[in-house]
């Protein structure tokens, strides 16, 4: 067997680093560990200086543990050295990574070696943390004289491996010793409930949890802040160096309290269930309220623990030392323990009141069930329930909010203050996106607590801080759904409402919401049947059974209708401004005038081109809708109404090409708000009533054309037929005389060719004059002319139907004259003698073919050898009567379509669309151009009365 080979070097490091290993890992002793790991630094690396401390993390400083320099002087390596900012000892306790320093000389941020390093000519240096789970135990300082601070990949491996070891080793070692330093919580804290349970007074109580936490914890001071929740405040109840203070107690020097608009992110981690610490260089708060609490409390170090009952903050227990301090988890757990002991025991001291509220709340929230299924007016309910709430929750204003979607803005539906405050008058903006979600999230009450520091609400608070709100809550009334009923409760001062008083809020307002939804649903119902009677009504009115042909009944209809499309608005005011096509001025038709408030000047001159509202209206598709304010100077002269807040324009448009007929304008009070079904509506009924409008005018156009072009056609033939038979009469007596042989045949001759030329010449002026349209003479005639022509022209009529003609009253004083032949009437007419003649004005022509007719139909409808009776008789001293009666036969319906006060239906048979009521009506119309009348009645005996009213010749 050969001799054992001596092992290289890389071998010998390794079992260096094995022995090492082994040998730190069988001892628990820490100078041992530090002097075993001193020792193999100093047989595996070439480093003149070697220092090994470990970490005081309670006081941020070094200690020296020993180590090995060049000389001879070693109390250097056992110095306590306190870390300050910006050295590199205390970077790589933080950032807990080596650093390597080229030349330890000339390095300022290591002042405390620099004097060592010129003194040995130490260069280059490496620092290593000793760490283990993130936390810094020490660490190791190596020096050489070599400049420079690498280390081979392997001697670094090695280095890292035995500094690793040692980090472990130093943690469960000092693991060990807390668990055998650390005082336990646990007996203390049930000893304390014990000493609770005991007791039978609060303040007692409070001084009992007071002394256990100072004899536990240790601090300079101990004491227990309540929360006042009228003027959000703490005031110290109670501390181990004034006991019982009270609140009205004078306070002194050593003990001040907080209020919450000073230090607000102090009282919401309170207020959230959160300890509060503040020790040595660290704080769970912000720097800037972290001294602004120690200055307030006068103290350098602090522990706060939240006295919470049903998730209302009570106060808070305190343990405050007048020295920076690191609080252990020890420390903690007994505060936050002791202050969760005096939350249990807190409400015992009150709890006859708080039950005595618990039904007083229920009662209050039955009051309003009640309401809801009593059908109680929805004011006197909320009258009621403002009044409850307002006492019960100590507040000052009570606002029932209901979100408009036309104007975007919350208008207070419903409010209650106390007599010294004014009601509110303005109306709330819209939620932000953020606060809208914040409240149809909420499954509770939302409290803004500090409007003036609270960035909730932010669009509200202008307002309610100009009308001194300072604090409110808000509820969503229908839970889970966009925010659009609400109700806010607000308060003058800076106020918390405790979680009771929120939650029977929440119950109220749920309720309200429903009585709001049954509200809005009466509302709604109301509004469409209201819409749906004054739509039927005005849709009757435009149909065309109830259309009037008479210029005052059209007018009437569309004041009906303009009256019922009001009623949709609620306007006071409703006008029709009209035109026809090709005018250039505006007719006012006035719809509705509520009172004089709402007056209007009517005798205004409107002009369609240069009225602005018109040509707004003309402008839009659809209606248009704006503020009083807002209309021109020279639209307020006419529309000058004092009442006069909201107006509402449309034009009569029934289609884009069609021209429009009119204008519809309304008004209304200020502050009216029109609902979209009603603007609907209203749009609706006034496009039907433009459409009644054209479909008017287009009916009037047409009937006028057709009247005039049936008078016209009637006239010409009738003028025709005189001149046909005239012209038949003379050539027949121009044959009768043959060839003229003396010179009575040819005077004779002559004559009646003037006469034939004299017919024939009225066909040139009928031809030239009346074309298309008649054209109306000025003539006077006697009435007794008019007759004997007119008889004339029917007398072979009388003598075929063997009819008796009967005139009466041409003369005053003078027998009626009676004949049965009409050939001895027309003879003895001339030589009557009657004191005076009557003689009428007007179109000749037109009077005698109207006479002319009138008299055939009676001829027609008389049985043979009947009567026809002729009467004149002087109305006043401008119109002459002339009555024709006959004893007939005439259809009724011809006398009652004759009847022109009985409305027609164009689409309908008639007895006037062919002759004889054809002609009759004709007749009627032409009368009525020529500023007569004619009527056609039936008496009781059975006679048809055919009566004709003449202008007289003045």
């Amino acid at each position: 067997m050969g001799q054992p080979q001596q092992p290289i070097a890389a071998e010998q490091q390794i079992l260096s680093l094995g022995r090492v290993l082994q040998k730190l890992r069988e001892e628990d002793n820490v100078d041992v560990l530090i002097a075993t790991t001193i020792s193999y630094l100093q047989e595996q690396f070439d480093y003149k200086l070697i220092w090994i401390a470990l970490y005081d993390r309670l006081n941020h400083l070094l200690l020296g543990k020993g180590g090995l320099t060049p000389g001879s002087d070693t109390s250097f390596l056992q110095q306590k050295l306190v870390l300050n900012s910006g050295d590199l000892l205390e970077q790589v306790v933080i950032e807990q990574r080596p650093l390597g320093v080229a030349d330890l000389r000339v390095e300022h941020r290591a002042q405390e070696w620099q004097e060592l390093a010129l003194k040995c000519q130490i260069q280059g240096t490496i620092i290593l943390p000793i760490r283990h789970q993130d936390r810094c135990l020490g660490l190791v300082l190596l020096g050489s004289e070599r400049w420079g601070y690498l280390l081979t990949g392997e001697a670094r491996a090695r280095l890292l491996i035995v500094m690793g070891e040692l980090g472990a080793l130093l943690y469960h070692n000092e693991i060990n010793c807390q668990q055998q330093q650390t005082k336990h919580s646990e007996e203390p804290l049930l000893k304390l409930l014990e000493n609770l349970g005991s007791l039978n007074n609060l303040d007692k109580r409070l001084e009992a949890a007071v002394a256990a936490t100072h004899q536990f914890v240790s601090p300079t001071r101990t004491a227990i802040y309540w929360f006042e929740r009228q003027g959000r405040y703490f005031w110290c109840r109670m501390s181990n160096q004034l006991v019982n203070m009270g609140r009205e107690s004078q306070p002194q020097q050593s003990v001040v309290g907080i209020t919450v608009q000073d230090l607000s992110e102090f009282y919401y981690a309170l207020a959230v269930n959160q300890i509060v610490w503040i020790g040595e260089s660290r704080s769970s708060l912000n720097s800037h309220v972290t001294g602004k609490l120690l200055q307030r409390l006068r103290v350098r170090s602090l522990l706060a623990a939240p006295i919470i009952w049903q998730k209302d903050l009570l106060g808070f227990l305190a343990v405050e030392g007048y020295k920076p301090r690191i609080w252990t988890d020890t420390d903690k757990n007994f505060v936050q323990g002791a202050a969760g002991l005096i939350s249990l025991v807190a409400p015992n001291d009150s709890m006859e009141s708080t039950i005595k509220q618990i039904t007083e709340d229920a009662e209050l929230t039955n009051q309003i069930a009640q309401a809801i299924y009593s059908e109680q007016d929805l004011h006197e309910t909320l009258y009621i329930c403002a009044k409850k709430v307002l006492v019960r929750l100590a507040a000052t204003r009570f606002l029932l909010l209901h979100y408009n979607p036309d104007q975007n803005h919350y208008q207070i539906f419903y409010q209650s203050q106390p007599q010294n405050r004014r009601p509110l008058t303005f109306a709330l903006n819209a939620l932000t996106e953020i606060d809208k979600q914040l409240l149809q999230r909420a499954t509770t009450t939302v409290e803004i607590d500090d409007l003036d520091a609270d960035l909730r609400f932010f669009h509200w608070r202008p307002l309610f801080l100009g009308n001194g709100v300072r604090s409110f809550l808000v509820c969503n009334c229908v839970q889970g759904r966009s925010p659009a009923t609400l109700l806010v409760i607000t308060h003058e001062t800076h106020h918390s409402w405790t979680t009771l008083e929120k939650q029977l809020l929440w119950a109220v307002s749920q309720q309200i919401g429903v009585i709001m939804r049954q509200w809005q649903m009466q509302c709604t119902s109301e509004e469409q049947e209201r819409i749906f009677r004054a739509s039927q009504q005005c849709l009757n009115i435009l149909t065309p059974a109830q259309k009037e042909k008479t210029e005052t009944g059209e007018v009437y209809l569309e004041r009906a209708a303009l009256k019922e499309i009001a009623s949709i608005l609620s306007c006071s005011l409703a006008l029709l401004l009209t035109w026809s096509p090709g005018q250039h001025q505006v007719e006012i038709i006035p719809g509705v005038i509520g009172n004089s408030r709402f007056g209007i000047t009517m005798d205004v001159s409107i002009s369609i081109q240069t009225e602005v509202l018109i040509q707004w209206a003309l402008s839009q598709d659809s209606y248009l809708t704006l503020n009083a304010d807002d209309l021109p100077l020279e639209t307020r002269r006419w529309l000058n109404g004092t009442g006069i807040g909201q107006v509402f324009v449309m034009a009569l448009h029934t289609a884009t090409a069609d021209e429009p007929t009119g204008v519809v304008l309304m008004a209304a009070d200020h502050g009216c708000y029109w609902s979209q079904p009603s603007l609907s509506a209203a749009e609706t009924l006034i496009r039907q009533l433009a459409l009644y409008r054209r479909q008017k005018q287009i009916t009037q156009l047409l009937d006028s054309t057709t009247q005039e072009l049936q008078q016209l056609n009637w006239y010409k033939h009738r003028r025709l037929e005189e001149i046909q038979r005239m012209a038949t009469l003379l050539i027949g007596q121009i044959n009768d005389l043959g060839i003229p042989n003396s010179e009575l045949t040819k005077t004779r001759h002559q004559l009646l060719l003037r006469q034939l030329d004299h017919t024939t010449a009225s066909i040139d002026g009928l031809i030239k004059l009346e074309q298309w349209q008649l054209h109306m003479n000025w003539e006077t005639m006697p009435i007794s002319s008019l007759l004997k022509r007119s008889l004339e022209r029917i007398e072979n009529l009388l003598k075929q139907q063997k009819l008796w003609v009967g005139v009466h009253g041409l003369g005053q004083g003078a027998d009626d004259q009676e004949s049965p032949k009409s050939a001895a009437y027309l003879k003895d007419a001339p030589t009557l003698g009657y004191q005076t003649s009557m003689a009428i004005a007007g179109d000749m022509m037109k009077i005698e073919l109207v006479l002319h007719e009138l008299l055939v139909a009676a001829c027609q409808r008389s049985h043979s050898g009947g009567r026809i009776d002729i009467w004149c008789r002087r109305l006043d001293e401008r119109t002459l009567d002339l009555s024709i009666t006959d004893n007939g036969i005439i259809e009724p319906q011809l006398l009652a379509e004759l009847h022109q006060d009985t409305p027609k239906d164009l689409l309908a048979p008639s007895t006037l669309d062919q002759p004889p009521g054809l002609h009759l009506h004709i007749c009627q119309n032409l009368m009525q151009q020529m500023r007569g009348e004619l009527h056609f009645y039936q008496l009781p005996d059975n006679r048809v009365v055919s009566r004709l009213l003449l202008l007289l010749a003045t």
